[in-house]
């Protein structure tokens, strides 16, 4: 449920070898991981128990401590819950997902979609190199709360604000898809894979 192909390219064009997999031992072998996501909050939820993924990923996120990007749904799933859905999320960060809301100011559309900028908050080995603003393309409806704000490393606005990064240890969160964020998102993938 995600750009897999995209996410690999860029990777490749970094210099970086990856594999897509759903395989448990090659997930549990993997030096970082990139869980990608697109689509509702409960059927990636469902994806991830159908394909028995979720407690290898807590096996090798929480236990073996090895580094994990969450990107879009991929983020959202990082949390307790969503309003999106009745399933609850993986909850490794302390935070849930909520859907924008604008019945004062219909001019807001719902996606959030297109370019915007994002504010670091907290320091990250994520967002080494990257200047204080920079701007990403973001494709959503739902947006995550964090309810440890030194978890939020990078804080965007859209009517209101809200956490377009997170991290908490070997954990990592981006809202934005860095596939689609030129070189804005080629400096969050090469720090992830380089740095984190």
């Amino acid at each position: 449920m995600g750009n897999l192909g995209s996410i690999r390219n860029m990777l490749k064009w970094l210099g970086f070898q990856s594999i897509i997999s759903s395989d448990p031992d090659e997930i549990k072998r993997a030096q970082k991981l990139i869980l990608p996501g697109v689509g509702a909050f409960d059927q990636g939820m469902k994806n991830l128990a159908e394909k028995q993924l979720i407690s290898v990923l807590n096996w090798c996120v929480t236990r073996e401590k090895i580094p994990l990007l969450g990107i879009c749904l991929g983020m959202q799933l990082l949390t307790k819950h969503s309003e999106e859905g009745k399933l609850p999320g993986l909850g490794w960060i302390n935070a849930h997902t909520i859907r924008f809301n604008f019945v004062n100011d219909k001019s807001l559309k719902i996606p959030h979609m297109g370019w915007n900028e994002a504010i670091i908050k907290n320091n990250s080995p994520l967002l080494e190199g990257v200047n204080k603003t920079s701007r990403y393309y973001f494709v959503h409806s739902y947006h995550v709360i964090c309810n440890d704000k030194e978890d939020e490393i990078l804080s965007t606005n859209y009517g209101i604000k809200f956490a377009a990064a997170v991290q908490k240890d070997n954990i990592f969160g981006v809202q934005f898809h860095p596939e689609k964020s030129h070189k804005f998102g080629m400096k969050i993938l090469d720090n992830f894979s380089k740095r984190c």
